[in-house]
């Protein structure tokens, strides 16, 4: 039985709560943004705003709008999932995951526990990818570009190709369960786009392509094990087959992921891979060794740091590897989603 402290639920009362069997709408936000800053949020009062919008269902520039002209009124449910949602974010749970989407340039991806949420600064490499795509179709006269996304996630690099580049043939490769379910949810949502899932190691997938891709982008996990995420949403929530890239310097995967663009690219294909800001002078080092890449450079995100390699393929032929097992192919229709 619950305590006299206890409401009618069972729960006990948070001392921080807003009270919001009384308060307006915008009473409300202020509250959830105050309680989210004092949990270290970084960004409270937006974040509070996108909640209250994703409770009422309402794009957050209405609910903007609302808080103005008193055009919205939360009802009892709602104010109470709203403080339950508050309460979470303020332990640090991803706004994503409360929201269950995340936006990445023009998409809005499905994302949630076991797949890591895309970010902002991955939004220039998959420019890159997109322009390098372009530029095929504009140097064959209409040509259709070939582009496969290694270590795909929730398919937002992939997703954001195969919506941008119309007529581009794309593959996107994932090995973790979790995450390839993300990834073909959020690929059936665009039943149009000319876009393969394949289940399988990105390092080691699409032999058949071998040589005859335009463009191979990626963004693997590259953290190295002992440099553990300052911010808790990501040390806590992203899953770590993500985030750690193996080896002491978390390069183990990266290195497989060139070798794979290595035998993928055709002469004068493109590689783009996302990588860690200290990570730039390693990155470039492992490609110019190999003999197989020219005009090797690192390139910077939104906020001007060294974050991705961009290179082309040589005409050096790529080393022999050996035979390995082929990547298993999941048909989107029998995926179950998360």
């Amino acid at each position: 039985m619950a305590d006299d402290a206890s409401q009618p639920d069972g729960r006990r009362p948070d001392p921080q709560a807003v009270d919001l069997s009384t308060a307006d709408l915008p009473a409300v936000v202020r509250g959830a943004a105050r309680r989210l800053a004092d949990a270290g949020v970084a960004s409270p009062r937006v974040d509070a705003e996108l909640l209250a919008a994703h409770v009422l269902a309402v794009a957050v520039g209405s609910l903007r709008s609302a808080l103005l002209t008193g055009s919205l009124v939360l009802d009892d449910a709602q104010r109470h999932r709203l403080d339950d949602l508050v309460a979470r974010r303020a332990r640090r749970e991803p706004l994503q995951h409360l929201t269950g989407t995340a936006a990445f340039r023009h998409l809005e991806l499905a994302v949630g526990p076991g797949v890591f949420v895309p970010r902002p600064e991955t939004e220039v490499v998959a420019q890159v990818a997109i322009d390098a795509a372009r530029a095929v179709q504009e140097r064959a006269g209409g040509g259709v570009p070939r582009v496969v996304d290694l270590c795909t996630g929730s398919g937002a690099i992939a997703l954001s190709v195969a919506t941008e580049v119309p007529g581009a043939l794309t593959w996107a490769v994932e090995l973790d369960e979790a995450a390839h379910g993300w990834a073909s949810r959020n690929l059936r949502a665009h039943p149009g786009a000319r876009l393969t899932l394949v289940r399988g190691d990105a390092r080691t997938a699409l032999r058949e392509l071998d040589g005859t891709l335009d463009v191979v982008v990626s963004n693997p996990p590259y953290v190295p094990g002992d440099a553990v995420p300052v911010d808790p949403e990501v040390a806590r929530h992203d899953p770590p087959v993500a985030l750690y890239g193996l080896g002491e310097d978390g390069l183990e995967v990266p290195r497989g992921i060139v070798a794979a663009a290595v035998r993928l690219l055709r002469p004068g294909g493109v590689f783009v891979m996302e990588h860690a800001e200290v990570q730039g002078a390693a990155v470039r080092d492992l490609l110019t060794g190999d003999g197989c890449w020219e005009d090797v450079r690192t390139r910077s995100d939104l906020t001007g740091r060294e974050r991705m390699v961009v290179a082309a393929r040589s005409a050096t032929p790529a080393p022999s590897a050996p035979a390995s097992a082929p990547p298993t192919v999941v048909p989107l229709v029998k995926d179950s989603a998360p």
